[in-house]
C-alpha cells in the first residue's frame, strides 16, 4: 500500500524546461546543449541528449552556494592556521538541496525533499528538521537522520554501560 509520492520541490522553471525537451526541435536541443555545456553535441542520439540536458538543468539549479558550508570551511582553515593540524570534519548529515529522501514505514512510502534554505518539504509543509518529520510520521521521537538513513546507529560497544560491572 504505497501513497503516491508528490513531485519534488524542484523550481517550476526547471520542471517545465525538462518537460518540454521532448517537444523541442533538434536544432534547439543542440543550441541548448551548446549553452549548457559550451561545446557541440557529442552525437545525434536524441534520448541521450535529452537525459543529459535534464540532468544538467537540475545540476545548475541545485548547485547553490551553501553559506553554512562556507562558514564551516572558514572555521577549519582558521583552526589549521592556528594549530597546524587538521581537525576532524563536523559531522553534517544535511543532504544537498533537491535531494529526495524516501522511507517506507508501516507499508507506506514517505518522501521528503531538501530545500535550498536548509529546510525540508514534507506533505506540502516546510519543516526545519528531519526529526520533526520523523516524529510526525511515527508519533514518537526519532533521530531524523537515523530514521531516513543518513547516519547509522551508534557503534556497538559505545553504550553508556561501558566499563561498568555486569
Amino acid at each position: 500500500m504505497n501513497t503516491s509520492p508528490r513531485l519534488p520541490a524542484t523550481p517550476p522553471s526547471v520542471l517545465a524546461q525538462i518537460a518540454r525537451l521532448s517537444e523541442l526541435p533538434m536544432p534547439e536541443i543542440r543550441s541548448l546543449w551548446q549553452q549548457l555545456f559550451g561545446a557541440d553535441t557529442p552525437n545525434y542520439n536524441r534520448p541521450f541528449l535529452e537525459r543529459r540536458i535534464a540532468h544538467r538543468l537540475q545540476e545548475v539549479e541545485f548547485r547553490k552556494v551553501d553559506a553554512q558550508l562556507l562558514e564551516r570551511n572558514r572555521r577549519r582553515i582558521e583552526s589549521l592556521l592556528e594549530t597546524g593540524k587538521v581537525q576532524k570534519r563536523d559531522r553534517d548529515t544535511r543532504p544537498t538541496a533537491g535531494t529526495v529522501l524516501t522511507r517506507e514505514y508501516r507499508d507506506v512510502e514517505y518522501c521528503v525533499v531538501a530545500t535550498t534554505d536548509g529546510q525540508y518539504e514534507f506533505n506540502g509543509r516546510m519543516y526545519p528538521s528531519l526529526s520533526m518529520i520523523a516524529r510526525e510520521i511515527t508519533g514518537t521521537r526519532w533521530s531524523g537522520p537515523l530514521f531516513f538513513g543518513l547516519k547509522g546507529p551508534a557503534r556497538p560497544g559505545t553504550s553508556a554501560r561501558k566499563g561498568t560491572r555486569r
